[in-house]
């Protein structure tokens, strides 16, 4: 009996999860010892043909990152199910669709037409913009087409394991891979190389009674290290993220971003994180709660950078 085969694919993302599996460091070593590596796009020359030629089930393990918002993301999101026993959503963008879900507050046509036309930055009098076909001598070039909606990689596909975490930290990583190689792997759908409390409880922070007169960005205010961030009015989403990560952000002085998604029973990570919020403001005056919401800025993109395709908003209505 071979090798366990292992496959790991990026879909939309930014590339951070490729590196997120080469930050195991010496343990690369291992893990190459262990298994044999046999479709990695980015490591290495394989072609969709050869995925497309292997028996179903061939591989044991695929870890897919990235969200699902092109035809070729969900022709692989496809393939690599019908090829895999065990298909991981692996990081925040498979596992809830992460920074690119958040193009779902528009449709293809307004994203296209600001990064090709109206863009600050775009020099395009001719409005030219990329075709899924185009003919030349040798023959006729394509390119994926673009969805109006982001999709987490469960919307697509059924999904085995889901590792969060924009990317898993190496440790959640390595243990992601010893338990698939030992055969110790929780039931099927669960969340793994995470906890399931808030990462509130992780966190080396003191924590007093929340009463807040403003909400500040980071660079608004000199915290103290030692205190809760959300108690001194910098949004910290540590209290609606599952715990898994360590609170490296906190601790050093940075508010929880929310990558690892929600703890368990809370449903929707943005609504909870703005139930919060309304929670602590100091105050019973209409016209100063009033305020004190203004000074949160990018609601949306505060409690839904890392959920909103995944969450129960979705999207926003398509024109």
């Amino acid at each position: 009996m071979g090798k366990p085969k292992v496959a790991i694919y990026w879909a939309a993302s930014c590339g951070g999860c490729d590196i997120a599996i080469l930050d195991i460091a010496e343990k690369i070593l291992d893990l190459s010892a262990a298994v044999d590596i046999i479709f990695w796009p980015v490591a290495m020359d394989v072609k969709y043909k050869d995925v497309e030629a292997m028996e179903d089930g061939e591989i044991d393990l695929c870890l897919f990152n990235g969200s699902v918002r092109t035809t070729e993301n969900e022709h692989l999101a496809k393939l690599l199910r019908q090829k895999s026993k065990v298909l991981v959503a692996y990081g925040s963008c498979a596992h809830e669709g992460c920074i690119p879900g958040m193009a779902n507050q528009y449709d293809k046509e307004q994203m296209c037409a600001y990064v090709y036309e109206n863009s600050p930055a775009v020099d395009n009098p001719d409005k030219v913009r990329p075709q899924t076909t185009h003919k030349v001598k040798e023959g006729v070039l394509t390119l994926p087409a673009l969805y109006d909606t982001v999709k987490s990689l469960q919307q697509v596909v059924k999904v085995d394991y889901f590792v969060p975490g924009c990317p898993p930290t190496d440790e959640r990583t390595w243990e992601v891979l010893t338990a698939v190689l030992e055969g110790t792997l929780p039931a099927a759908g669960s969340v793994v190389g995470a906890g399931t409390t808030a990462l509130c409880e992780d966190c080396p922070r003191e924590r007093k009674e929340k009463k807040v007169k403003r909400f500040y960005r980071p660079h608004e205010i000199v915290t103290d290290p030692d205190v809760c961030l959300l108690d001194q009015g910098v949004i910290c989403c540590g209290v609606v993220t599952r715990t898994g990560c360590g609170a490296q952000c906190p601790s050093v002085n940075m508010p929880c971003r929310g990558c690892y998604g929600p703890p368990e029973g809370v449903t929707d990570q943005g609504a909870k994180l703005i139930a919060v919020l309304g929670s602590i403001i100091d105050s019973t005056d209409p016209e100063e709660i009033e305020r004190v919401c203004a000074t949160v800025v990018d609601p949306l993109g505060t409690g839904y950078r890392f959920g909103l395709a995944n969450s129960i908003l979705r999207r926003s209505k398509l024109r």
